[in-house]
């Protein structure tokens, strides 16, 4: 009786589990849609209409959402249209029921006069007359077009002629050749000889602003690498097909640009000469000096450790170093900043080289540094505007302000000249900004993770409040369970170094009861990735629901601190800021005892999910278990711009030591692998080889393949993988059985 009462006591214990299970899940499920309808007025995104000072947007609270318009010089807002009345022409045009507060739209665009506006629904543009409450127009809506495959290569071969600035010729190639047409004799000028089809002359062509002189690259094209996929369930046939992209990877070849300068009268083309062409990553980005006098060009030295911008001219056909970038590690060269001020004569330039990220004046015709701008442990994170005619620059800077989370952006005005920085935004929080056509004023939607939006409209002079325009209600979110995330700071490694992240907790958390941790990773060395405006789901807050306490951190490795912080994922994309991470998690469990670090997890996607799987490679006394989703394993395996620019070249040894596959065998704890089996991000085979790696090293792990599926975390099935992967690993649960469903 005895065993017979305990066995009845462990069913019944594991019903109530089943059952609680199932409910948290719905509660994960249902979290967004929960608290997204009682959120009012915070998801406010401004827009500007045409030159003027009128700007719309969309607000939400318990009726439904209304469409504002605003005057930012009368200091008024109201709603943009009659929204009852809009609602009954739309119902009377499409014999469908049409709800006032509820319209089938979210995007609108005013006429320059201000009495019309135009929506989309259906595929249908429709025209809206705002005087005479009625729909005066409809349209077939224009497919949009996509952006094109990010790592299509440009052969620079396209067909088509450039204009010349006075309109009076126009260039183009033929047969690998310059041409230059005179549109009133139309007559044919041959400048170049020398193009073939092994190295010909680009189509990128740019005329001096004269019209006298063309810059233009001889282009000699390099092999290029191809991916190719496998489609196994096509959507409109049995039989599986297959996909080709462009892909090349770090250590390939790459194509060879050298620019020539023609003088077009004259028929005469100068080779512009410079050391290293044979070496370059790639040269580009040509412009002219409005007097024709010099173009320049920039040249990204292969390895990313030099970066110069070369002046050339007719008389100077061995290139001048106008501005050179030199770095032991790396240069951010995507984070690079160039502004030409013409006038003076002066180029407005971002550097790295104090250690920081700062701004510079140049000498456009010396090359020399006339006086850095900005200096100081923040950093300059972008230009917004350059105000020539006073000579002001608005820019957003980050870690300014002491005492503040250093990644909070914040909106300042700089003077040019006598190097007066003002903070046009004080609050303590994260600044969204629009400015207006002209500059004169901006939308101001600023908010923490922890503190809801507020949106002001501000005068671009001086900063000062020029009209509220909404303060984000949460009163009703909050009432109904929702809880706000913690900001929490540490420190890293060093025991010096700020690491700065966000915990978020579940709904009906207890602090008497302990949590298992789970780390949502992306530790790519291009940004800085905790969030830091406020959202009702920060991080993964529906799986916190589920029992678990989730956490997002920015260890060192990653962007907008020192160079120092970040030149530790140099030739080490391994390391992931792991160090900072635990040193962090660590932190946040004693002070907070309800964490409990003895089951931590990890997941992430791209380069978290290589991030993910090296956690239990090379940290596995600490992470237990992690989910891994089309994660770039071997950097070697992975596109070229990505990957040297942090692992560097030559490809080197360092690419094997942060190897996935090459340290599979490093695998403890629990592993689930997602792959989409048509990623044209990362090529598939980056998984594949570690899934092989794997099993050649006996190990026990989940693979989940994913037919039709690109570069993604898994999506509705991935995500519910996911969350039983660690029902059942870290809180030592069986996730419910979704067949007897």
């Amino acid at each position: 009786m005895k065993y017979w009462n305990l066995f009845l006591s462990l069913l019944l214990c594991y019903s109530l589990n089943a059952q609680n299970i199932k409910e948290k899940y719905k509660l994960a499920d249902e979290y967004w849609h929960k608290y997204h309808s009682k959120y009012y007025n915070g998801d406010i995104t401004p827009h500007w209409i045409g030159d003027t000072h009128f700007f719309w947007y969309r607000t939400t609270d318990a009726g439904g959402t209304t469409f504002i318009l605003a005057d930012a010089d009368k200091k008024t807002k109201q709603p943009a249209f009659n929204h009852q009345a809009l609602a009954q022409a739309l119902a009377t045009a499409t014999a469908q029921e049409t709800d006032a507060r509820h319209l089938p739209f979210g995007e609108i665009t005013f006429t320059g006069d201000l009495d019309a506006i135009s929506f989309s629904w259906k595929g249908v543009v429709y025209t809206y007359s705002r005087k005479k409450n009625k729909i005066t127009g409809r349209k077939p809506e224009e497919p949009r077009r996509g952006n094109g495959y990010w790592g299509g290569v440009d052969q620079e071969n396209r067909k088509g002629s450039t204009l010349s600035p006075d309109r009076k010729k126009e260039a183009y190639i033929n047969e690998g050749n310059l041409f230059v047409k005179d549109l009133e004799s139309g007559k044919v000028t041959r400048l170049s000889q020398d193009g073939s089809p092994g190295e010909y002359y680009s189509s990128r062509i740019y005329w001096s602003p004269d019209s006298r002189q063309i810059a233009c690259c001889k282009y000699r094209p390099a092999w290029v690498r191809k991916l190719r996929t496998v489609v196994s369930s096509p959507q409109d046939r049995l039989q599986p097909g297959m996909e080709e992209r462009d892909y090349i990877k770090p250590g390939d070849a790459l194509p060879i640009k050298k620019p020539v300068l023609f003088i077009v009268s004259e028929g005469r083309q100068i080779a512009i000469d410079f050391p290293g062409a044979e070496d370059q990553f790639s040269v580009g980005n040509i412009r002219w000096s409005p007097d024709s006098e010099y173009f320049t060009f920039d040249y990204n030295k292969r390895g990313h450790q030099e970066y110069i911008v070369y002046k050339a001219s007719g008389h100077t056909p061995q290139a001048q170093v106008l501005i050179k970038e030199q770095m032991p590690t790396f240069i951010h060269y995507g984070r690079l900043y160039r502004h030409d001020l013409q006038k003076q004569k002066e180029i407005l330039w971002i550097s790295e080289r104090d250690g920081w990220r700062h701004l510079y004046l140049y000498d456009a015709g010396r090359g020399l540094v006339k006086r850095q701008l900005t200096q100081g442990e923040w950093i300059v994170k972008n230009v917004l505007h350059v105000d020539e005619s006073t000579r002001t620059l608005y820019f957003t800077g980050c870690g300014k302000t002491p005492g503040e989370d250093p990644y909070l952006e914040k909106l300042y005005s700089l003077n040019i000249d006598s190097r007066k920085i003002k903070c046009l935004t004080p609050e303590n929080g994260n600044h969204r900004i629009t400015f207006s056509p002209d500059y004169s004023y901006f939308t101001d939607c600023w908010s923490r993770v922890d503190c809801p939006p507020v949106i002001v409209v501000k005068n671009t002079a001086d900063g000062s409040i020029r009209m509220p325009l909404e303060k984000a209600d949460i009163s009703k979110m909050l009432a109904e369970g929702w809880r706000m995330p913690e900001v929490f700071c540490a420190k890293g490694r060093d025991n010096e170094t700020d690491i700065w992240g966000v915990i978020v907790r579940p709904t009906d958390f207890d602090p008497h009861k302990k949590y298992p941790v789970i780390e949502y990773i992306y530790a790519g060395p291009h940004d800085s990735f905790v969030p830091k405006s406020f959202s009702i789901s920060p991080v993964d807050a529906a799986l916190a629901q589920l029992g678990f306490i989730v956490v997002q951190i920015d260890g060192m490795g990653t962007a907008n601190r020192s160079k120092k912080f970040h030149d530790i994922c140099w030739k080490n994309l391994k390391d992931a800021g792991f160090p900072d991470r635990i040193a962090w998690l660590k932190a946040a469990a004693a002070k907070y005892p309800e964490i409990d670090i003895s089951r931590v997890g990890i997941y992430g996607c791209s380069a978290g999910g290589q991030n993910a799987l090296g956690a239990v490679l090379f940290h596995p006394d600490f992470y237990k278990a992690s989910v891994a989703a089309c994660g770039c394993h071997d950097n070697r395996m992975d596109k070229i711009w990505w990957n040297e620019q942090w692992m560097g070249f030559p490809v080197g040894k360092e690419y094997e030591e942060c190897s996935n596959v090459t340290n599979a065998h490093k695998l403890k704890g629990r592993l689930m692998l997602i792959l989409g089996e048509l990623d044209d991000n990362v090529d598939p085979s980056s998984t594949l080889q570690v899934v092989n790696a794997l099993i050649q090293a006996n190990k026990e792990f989940e693979f989940v393949m994913l037919p039709n599926q690109r570069h993604t975390m898994g999506g509705t099935y991935g995500e519910r993988k996911r969350r039983d992967f660690f029902i059942k690993h870290l809180q030592g649960l069986n996730p419910p059985d979704w067949n007897m469903d």
